[in-house]
């Protein structure tokens, strides 16, 4: 089965519009349209992207880890990429196609990946 993605609020919009515009068929779900905002907590934002079969793509390196550690401990999650800040947006698109490319949603299950 392919990568389906969701961003979390944080993550630059831009980055979302970019991979789309490599890979049209990337199935990459935007933060509003899962409700997420600035005042969703974490594990909610883990949860709902769990139940939505999504791999989690945020900028959150400071809290995030953590939150996943604690999120996995009870239930399984699609996985976390965390991108850097610092990383120009048409390199982070041209990763996240390479993974959706090059890999099932399998290999992410339970795992945090982080993108220079």
């Amino acid at each position: 089965m392919k990568l389906r993605l969701q961003a979390d609020n944080d993550l630059d919009h831009r980055i979302v519009g970019a991979t789309r515009r490599r890979e049209p068929r990337i199935d990459f779900q935007t933060a509003p349209a899962l409700g997420l905002h600035d005042s969703v907590p974490d594990d909610r934002v883990l949860a709902l992207s769990a139940d939505e079969g999504r791999i989690l793509v945020t900028h959150d390196r400071k809290t995030m880890p953590a939150e996943f550690a604690r999120f996995i401990a009870t239930r399984p999650s699609p996985g976390v990429i965390i991108v850097s800040r610092k990383l120009m947006i048409a390199t982070a698109a041209e990763w996240l196609h390479l993974f959706w490319e090059a890999s099932e949603a399998e290999e992410y299950l339970n795992s945090l990946y982080s993108l220079p």
